[in-house]
């Protein structure tokens, strides 16, 4: 095979091909007496599984276990692949901790006693939520919260979308989240400009994990019977079996 059949089977150019050739994404090739790369069925293959894997796991991740395997290093290529699988678990974590926050805080807000107004001042806050002022102050140190400053006394005042978020903070940490995840549903609270944009996120980025999850499994599908019909003497030997 040709440089330009590989092409034609992937739908990428030939200077592609020579790219992934020389990175090290598709097997050794062999030479022409006049120098020019001759490819087979592995290739074509290696070449098919690399596009499947990017799809689901990055380009970066497939380069990486498609490199690994053609260098003979099998337990790092399936390394790779358990990274990916690991980091994709945990944005869901992430995300249903952000859902229940947001509900949570939903439900507090609509039982709330009194509905804050602009100017409060930060006894008046840590009174409203039950908390601390030092609570208040060390949640502003994190980047949490960022209350306005009086002109002239420097007083903190807080208008009623700084209470919300310090009230998510407050039960968060009731919850023991990290602050760097407070900071994640802070962000897009803050972002979305209300409670039902972020749950419409919300929604959009778990629908967006389960697209990746699905490509993942057909990328792993490729990978497997790459691994099974090209490096199953390889596999073996690495492994010990």
């Amino acid at each position: 095979m040709r440089p330009v059949d590989l092409a034609r089977a992937a739908g990428v150019s030939t200077q592609q091909i020579r790219n992934y050739a020389d990175a090290g994404i598709l097997p050794p090739a062999g030479r022409t007496p006049a120098g020019y790369r001759l490819f087979d069925a592995r290739h074509r293959d290696a070449l098919l599984t690399y596009r499947a894997l990017a799809k689901g796991y990055g380009w970066d991740a497939a380069r990486s276990i498609m490199q690994a395997l053609h260098s003979g290093d099998l337990p790092r290529a399936l390394a790779l692949v358990d990274a990916v699988h690991a980091m994709l678990h945990e944005q869901r974590l992430s995300l249903q901790a952000t859902g229940e926050a947001l509900e949570a805080v939903a439900g507090q807000a609509s039982g709330a006693s009194a509905t804050p107004y602009s100017g409060m001042r930060i006894g008046e806050v840590a009174a409203h939520l039950g908390v601390r002022t030092s609570a208040l102050r060390v949640w502003e140190a994190a980047g949490l919260l960022a209350p306005r400053r009086e002109a002239g006394t420097g007083y903190r005042l807080y208008d009623p979308a700084d209470v919300r978020d310090a009230r998510m903070v407050g039960m968060l940490r009731q919850g023991h989240y990290p602050l760097s995840q407070i900071g994640t549903v802070l962000d897009g609270l803050r972002r979305t400009g209300g409670s039902e944009a972020l749950r419409a996120a919300i929604a959009d980025r778990r629908a967006a994990l389960t697209r990746t999850a699905a490509a993942m499994l057909e990328g792993a599908g490729h990978l497997n019977r790459y691994v099974t019909d090209h490096t199953g003497a390889q596999a073996q030997a690495t492994t010990g079996a």
